[in-house]
């Protein structure tokens, strides 16, 4: 059996693991820009698929296709991003006699278009935030919805994700330039430039809700995970469990998304979302219907690998959960580490990795998709790596994350360690008093300076003197002895040893 990643990065890199403990054979997919990348060198084989921008290598059906063909591909797992959440993508791998790692085609189109999915919710009898559930006509329809039920509202493309396509309107005279800004940011990013509205929840928790289906009718609830902490709706760091969910909370959020997942036909894992207002109410917010990038929260609190779990519903096998048995134990914290600029406003920054020192010991996992050496591009997401932190309970979680922080090097461009460096000694974080503008807060309100001590020039000199004396200590060493380079390179000899050749 072979599978062929439709991705790149982490995600690809943990794809690969976990095939090669169910013995699955694995093809990677590169543009030039990432001949050399992790992912590629750890494959069984790897296929070129274009030139550097995705619209024409990791978005292109036919590219993904071809080389699922050249390698003599069963399965294709598309991870997330990309065309994970691609209706088309997966009916045109189905139609090409390959099997889709996902859901039906027709749940990744029905649970994609925001007010249809919304319709499904409130049939499925799930709270709503109150708002339309068809798209507005116009710049009347919208200034009718304030008049009836006021500001502030929130303007939503309807085939969104990702905070694209959102504005939030707080002033009559703001209608007219979000409304024009949202769909034309729908239009830009989804070829669709539907808007629906709904009332804004002022200060609230975004909670979501692992699922997971078979084809045999068994379905459940892998617990929650808080995913407060964003920026710009984009989420940076997660939780599970969150810190304020009561038991008998979660068993509701649990069955509330099972009773989605259940009108809407859905196999395979997917994640619903939800708000939480300050009073504990919680509203239906969408359904993503692939696999979450912060999914390594909730396997290490409750013992599961998600992508094994994912691959095996593919295949048609039953679930190996039982709901029963899904019970927490400790804490998980996840930060995205990016590639940018918190100091720049989070301006990208690409370029060549020169030094990285990841953190270890006990209660951490990094899932990383890059090594030291490695070139980041300007042409996808910045996103590097995730760490993880796990403890028996949050507070020793707060304490091994604020270790592993300051192990964490990264030198030869910018990323967002320092921002988390800061975030995590907020007496506001600490404390677990979270909502989704917190961090915008903080980036709006608190002094910079903060990042700026973040940067520690002696920490930053000790790098550089590092990375001088791995150089020297390399120079020495025996060239006939490729596993004992420093940089990328004993990666790719040691793949050419290993395989008799270089990745096509």
């Amino acid at each position: 059996m072979k599978l062929l990643i439709a991705n790149r990065g982490e995600i690809a890199v943990r794809i690969i693991r976990a095939c090669r403990e169910m013995e699955i054979a694995t093809v990677a997919v590169y543009s030039e820009a990432d001949r050399m990348s992790p992912h590629v060198l750890m494959a069984d084989e790897a296929h070129a698929i274009g030139p550097p921008p995705a619209a024409s290598s990791y978005l292109s059906i036919e590219r993904l296709l071809d080389a699922a063909r050249r390698a003599g591909a069963d399965l294709v797992h598309p991870g997330y991003g990309f065309l994970a959440e691609n209706a088309a993508f997966a009916e045109a791998v189905e139609a090409a006699g390959l099997t889709w790692i996902g859901p039906p085609p027709a749940a990744i189109r029905l649970m994609g278009s925001k007010t249809e999915s919304r319709k499904l919710a409130a049939s499925a009898g799930v709270p709503l935030i109150p708002g339309l559930l068809e798209p507005l006509a116009d710049l009347a329809d919208l200034e009718a919805f304030v008049d009836e039920h006021g500001l502030p509202v929130l303007l939503k493309a309807v085939a969104g994700g990702g905070g694209k396509g959102m504005r939030t309107v707080r002033e009559r005279h703001e209608l007219a330039p979000a409304f024009d800004r949202a769909r034309s940011e729908g239009r830009a990013f989804f070829g669709d430039d539907r808007v629906y509205v709904e009332r804004l929840v002022v200060r609230p928790r975004h909670i979501e809700v692992q699922v997971a289906a078979d084809r045999h009718g068994s379905a459940v609830y892998v617990g929650e995970r808080e995913c407060s902490i964003q920026r710009r709706h984009q989420k940076v760091v997660e939780e599970c469990p969150s810190p304020v969910v009561s038991p008998g909370q979660r068993r509701r959020l649990g069955e509330s998304a099972l009773a989605i997942v259940a009108a809407a036909g859905y196999q395979s894992l997917g994640t619903v979302e939800f708000l939480m207002d300050p009073e504990g109410r919680f509203y239906f917010l969408e359904m993503n219907t692939r696999l979450q990038v912060e999914h390594p929260v909730t396997e290490e609190v409750y013992g599961v690998d998600l992508v094994r779990e994912q691959i095996r519903l593919a295949l048609g096998e039953p679930l190996s959960l039982s709901q029963d048995a899904l019970a927490p134990r400790g804490h998980a914290i996840e930060c995205r580490i990016y590639a940018e600029d918190p100091l720049r406003n989070f301006a990208p920054s690409p370029g060549r990795i020169s030094l990285l020192v990841r953190p270890d010991g006990p209660g951490v996992r990094v899932d990383s998709g890059v090594i030291s050496g490695s070139v980041v591009p300007l042409d996808y997401d910045p996103l590097l790596a995730k760490l993880v932190v796990w403890g028996p309970d949050r507070t020793t979680a707060l304490a091994r994350l604020r270790r592993a922080l300051t192990e964490y090097r990264v030198g030869g461009i910018a990323t967002t360690l320092s921002l988390f460096r800061v975030l995590v000694d907020m007496a506001a974080f600490r404390q677990a008093e979270l909502h989704t503008g917190l961090l915008d807060e903080l980036l709006s309100s608190r002094r910079l300076e903060e990042l700026h001590g973040q940067q520690d020039p002696e920490a930053e000199h000790a790098a550089i003197v590092a990375a001088a004396c791995l150089a020297s200590l390399e120079a020495r060493r025996r060239p006939e002895d490729p596993f004992a380079a420093t940089d990328s390179r004993w990666w790719s000899e040691g793949v050419r040893q290993q395989h008799g050749r270089f990745p096509r």
